[in-house]
């Protein structure tokens, strides 16, 4: 949504980046990049395919 632009004081996006500020937490700010969309997508971003791969795990498992 950053990337969009979005409209922040819609109730989706605040909803969205209260999640994500929340399940990205530990990865936010982990990489210093000048530029700030650089920052978004690698901090988010990281989380993202850690949580993807932690899922995919966990349905092998349950599938078994």
């Amino acid at each position: 949504m950053y990337l969009l632009d979005a409209n922040r004081a819609n109730d989706l996006v605040q909803f969205v980046h209260r999640s994500a500020n929340w399940l990205a937490g530990w990865s936010r700010d982990l990489f210093t990049f000048d530029e700030a969309w650089a920052r978004v997508v690698c901090g988010y971003g990281l989380a993202a395919v850690v949580y993807l791969f932690i899922g995919h795990a966990i349905a092998n498992r349950v599938s078994r």
